[in-house]
Order: C-alpha cells, then structure tokens, then sequence
C-alpha cells in the first residue's frame, strides 16, 4: 500500500524540484501555489490565500475569471495558432476593438510587455530616421532612472537597476538617462535634435509604486510636443484599470504618442501584448520588418476581447479608484501608529508601503521580506521589492469587504513585526 505524499513534504518537494532544475533567476517566496478563483489563491495544503500581487498586475479581473475560461476553452477547440503568414478569422476584429477602445489607429500585436517594448523601441528609431531626419544610427531615447521596461539586452542597456545588467554588456547604445519626475531635467535632454522619443513609466511599479507629480506626465507630454519627440507610455503594468482609470496616462488629461500594453490585457489567462500608435508612426513598419509567430494569434484575440470587456462591463478602473483611496487611508493609520512603516503610496489599487529594516533585541533581522512572510502566515500574499518595499496589488474584482478584511490582515501582520 502506497503511503500519500504529507503536505509538508508536498510543499518541499515542488520547491527542491525547482531549485534543482530551475535557473535560479527569481526568489520567490516559499509558498507553492496551486489553484486560484477571483482575488484568492490555494497553496497545495489547501490553504487560502487573498493574492495582493495579481501576477504583477496581470491578473486584474482575478484568477480563472468564468468569462476568460470559457472563451479560452472554445477558441482551443476551434484554432490557436495561425502565424501571421496567414490572415485569420479573429485578429481583424480585435485590432478594430482595442484601436477603439484606446483610441488609435493602429495596433501590433505581441506576447509579452518585454517585447512590445522592443517594438515600440524600433518603432521609434525608425520613425526618428524616416519621419524625423536623424542621421542613420544616431537616434538617441530618453529613458529614467529606475526604470523596468524588462530584461531583454536592449532594455537592460537603458536600466540602472545593477541586478537587471551586470555582466551582461556589451550594451546596446543610444539611450540618454534621465532623473524620473525631473522635468526640467527632460527639458534639457530634448534639447539633442537626435533625440527621437521618451520612455516612460506613468508610475515605476518595480521601483516601488514611485508616483510622480500630479502634473509630471502633462508637462512631459507637452514638452515632447515642442521637440517633435514621440512620447511613449510604458502601460505594461499600469494599465487596463490598475490606477483608476483604463490607462494610468488618462490622469494626466494628455494622450500619448504610443502606448505599450501587456499583462492584464489578457487577465493572465495567456501572454498578450501590444503597441499602438498612430499610422503617421505605426506605418514605419513594412513586411519583414517585425514580427512574431505567435503575435496576435486567435487564441490572443479572443481572450484579449473578452478580457477587456469585462474591465469595462464589471467597472473595474470604478472600484481600483474608490478602494485604492480606502486602502492608501488605511495604511495612513499604519504609517502614523508605527515608526517602522515609514510612508504609503499610489493610485488607485497600485500601492506600495516603505517598511524601515533594522535588528530586533534578540538579533533577529525585521525586513519587508519578514514582514511578507508574516502576511502569507495570516493569509495574505504580497513581495517585497528593493528591500523595503512592499508593493500591495489586489485583483481589481476585490470588494470593500474583502479590502478591509486584508487591511486587518496588514494590521495584524504589522503588529506581529514590532
């Protein structure tokens, strides 16, 4: 008679199989996850968990949405995978949607933020020389410090983030970096005629919800304008509701020139993503220029269609702008009853709270990281980033209800870590 496998050893056993054959390119937080329904997930004891991280903001209409499972399980049976060497029955409609829905001309389809970014980063060079008459390879992009547009070879040569690119050069040239909210810093960067586009975060989610001025994004809008620079938003994580509204640029009243989409696109039921632009910079790009196998596949485009009605029909950028104001006063009560929970931040449902690091009596290091650990022991799940940060994320789905529950979670967690 076969003994069962203990939960215990379940647990071990799905995080040694990892670390074995794994890369060991992510520290996850040990927790093995298993299922998950709306804004919780079970860990393979069973025990449930609210999810305050969504996939990085990819799951905001929460984890295997009715909706996302059904139309998924249709299109499979019907046809995935096409390529773009042919026309297929479903990429039309989708591009016609989402141009309509953001209010663009164009749209190219991708699979993952990482490279719609490449592609808005081509997208641009090119438009720099055809539209604009820069001298071949001298077009230059203004990027941020601090920024995370992903960890391909290109991207990483515009980070300043050590982890993302040391030891990875030679680096790709042609990237001007710049303070973040530091406008008249923008202002003379754009001075260079070479300069064809700026990069940027409407919020730097991996730095650690860093929000600029209310004002920041407007003026560097209009600025770009003057120089005839494309201003292009990086949305990859702020986007489809996450701050209150469907892209988090809308807050700033101004429209830019491109927009870069993934993760919640596809409410993290496959990898979708996109750029879209204008034809006047959208038309730079001929056949065989770009492209990808599995770009705007009709797989893709179901689940993209579906997933975007849903953030519309359920009013999720509504609820992630009235509960975001409720969670950020909530931690404000944090912030001024414990001197270790330095500050809060956000918009809407992207929040972040700065946890002071420091050494216990008995010598015990208290970190973000502990007090994560502490979270996921009373049932919530969230990760540190860059040490003392925490960024808090909930699917869009949430209630009030469930809100002020995780709240207590978060207090009581808070509490534990004095």
């Amino acid at each position: 008679m076969q003994h069962s496998i203990s939960v215990q050893s379940k647990t071990q056993q799905a995080i040694e199989l990892e670390e074995r054959y794994g890369a060991h390119n992510y520290h996850p937080l040990p927790v093995v996850l298993d299922r998950g329904l709306g804004v919780f997930v079970w860990d393979v004891d069973g025990k449930r968990y609210f999810d305050f991280l969504s996939a990085y903001s990819a799951v905001n209409q929460g984890h295997c949405h009715p909706r996302l499972v059904k139309a998924m399980r249709e299109q499979a049976g019907e046809i995935t995978l096409t390529s773009r060497a042919f026309y297929n029955s479903k990429l039309g409609s989708y591009a016609e949607y989402v141009c309509k829905t953001f209010g663009y001309d164009k749209m190219l389809p991708m699979n993952t933020g990482a490279e719609a970014v490449e592609t808005a980063l081509k997208m641009a060079r090119r438009w720099g020389y055809e539209k604009k008459g820069i001298a071949k390879n001298a077009a230059k992009i203004i990027v941020c410090e601090g920024n995370f547009h992903g960890r391909t070879i290109t991207i990483i040569s515009a980070s300043t983030d050590p982890d993302s690119n040391t030891d990875f050069g030679p680096y790709t040239q042609g990237f001007v970096t710049i303070p973040y909210n530091d406008i008249a810093a923008l202002e003379k960067a754009l001075e260079d005629p070479t300069v064809c586009a700026f990069l940027v975060e409407p919020i730097q989610g991996e730095a650690g919800v860093f929000v600029p001025d209310e004002d920041y994004i407007s003026k560097a809008i209009q600025l770009c304008k003057k120089k005839n620079v494309l201003f292009m938003a990086d949305e990859v994580q702020t986007g489809i509701a996450r701050t209150g509204k469907l892209l988090c640029t809308e807050h700033s009243g101004e429209r830019p020139d491109v927009v870069i989409l993934g993760k919640a696109v596809s409410g993290g039921m496959y990898p979708v993503s996109m750029v879209l632009a204008d034809d006047a910079v959208m038309e730079v790009f001929t056949p065989g220029s770009h492209g990808s196998t599995f770009g705007g596949n009709p797989m893709a485009a179901r689940i993209a269609m579906e997933a975007l009605d849903i953030v519309k029909e359920e009013k999720l950028s509504e609820n992630a702008e009235r509960l975001g104001h409720i969670f950020r006063s909530e931690m404000q009560q944090l912030v001024e009853e414990f001197p270790y929970v330095k500050l809060v931040r956000g918009k809407g449902l992207l929040n972040a709270v700065v946890i002071e690091a420091r050494t216990a009596a008995d010598g015990t290091p208290k970190s973000a990281w502990e007090l994560c650990l502490l979270l996921r022991d009373n049932g919530l799940l969230a990760k540190p980033t860059h040490g003392d940060i925490i960024r808090f994320a909930p699917p869009l789905v949430i209630t009030e209800e469930q809100l002020m529950e995780c709240c207590r979670i978060i207090a009581l967690s808070v509490r534990q870590f004095a």
